[in-house]
């Protein structure tokens, strides 16, 4: 699946993508932000638990997002 080889391209930039990840999430601190450092499976917990989804939903809108970013 393309997203999923396009992780390793997202967690290289994720610095450069932490403006992208704000926008798309933006219950997200700065702080939060860095403390998942492009790490797909923190990201999906941080999702969880802050918008109170289920594991599913959350990996759906992290493929959603990633399939859209031009890396």
């Amino acid at each position: 699946m393309a997203v999923n080889t396009n992780w390793e391209n997202i967690a290289d930039k994720w610095v450069q993508l932490s403006g992208e990840v704000k926008k798309q999430w933006g219950i997200f601190t700065e702080d939060e932000v860095l403390e998942i450092n492009g790490d797909r499976e923190v990201l999906t917990g941080k999702i969880q638990e802050k918008y109170g989804i289920a594991k599913v939903y959350a990996d759906r809108q992290i493929d959603k997002w990633a399939s859209k970013l031009k890396v």
